[in-house]
């Protein structure tokens, strides 16, 4: 689970498969009451097991907790179809603790505003100078040994990543060429939302 802010980082979406395919009861159809360790599925069953949280397989992922309900509450159910698609198999229900899943709530819902989405277009620009200097130069493999002689990398790869800007532009130049707009950067202008032109101005 991310649950990073947004000057970090965008918080990822409900991981399930049906919230992905957009068609059945996602996690987030299902009430979780923390104090009585149970949750209720859109059915109105309710778990009849709580186990965890364990740690997940990612060191920087949350722990998961996991609720799980009975064969015999789900093969009955008239919407099984729309919670699991396993014949044989009950509905199982995965989330973080309280205090992460609150936090978690409250980001994707600031997600959704204009102001957050004119600030993560700021970073979006940055990350894609921070993406061709990595994928087109290899900046994520240092090729020396010792802090001073990866710093040297460093700031040789950014010279070539300025030399190759300016090699594209025509003699009668004076400057380069705006760069094109990244997805979400269009997806703002599209929808007539305000975000700020450079990272440079932020803080002047």
């Amino acid at each position: 689970m991310n649950t990073r802010s947004p000057s970090t980082g965008r918080s990822g979406a409900n991981p399930t498969r049906q919230h992905r395919q957009n068609e059945g009861f996602a996690r987030d159809d299902f009430h979780i009451d923390y104090d009585r360790q149970q949750v209720t599925c859109p059915q109105g069953q309710v778990s009849q097991g709580w186990h965890g949280p364990y740690p997940t397989s990612s060191p920087t992922a949350a722990p998961l907790i996991v609720a799980r309900f009975t064969k015999s509450q789900c093969r009955p159910c008239p919407a099984r179809t729309q919670c699991t698609t396993t014949r044989d198999s009950a509905r199982t229900v995965g989330f973080p603790p309280r205090e992460l899943r609150d936090l978690q709530l409250r980001v994707r819902t600031e997600q959704q505003t204009p102001e957050w989405k004119a600030r993560y277009a700021v970073r979006s620009g940055v990350e894609g100078t921070v993406n061709e200097s990595a994928h087109g130069h290899g900046m994520r493999r240092c090729h020396y040994r010792g802090q001073h002689k990866a710093h040297l990398q460093h700031v040789f790869t950014a010279i070539a990543v300025n030399i190759e800007r300016l090699s594209g532009l025509s003699p009668a130049e004076e400057a380069p060429p705006p760069r094109r707009p990244t997805a979400f950067q269009n997806y703002l202008d599209q929808r007539e939302i305000a975000r700020t032109k450079s990272w440079r101005t932020l803080g002047s």
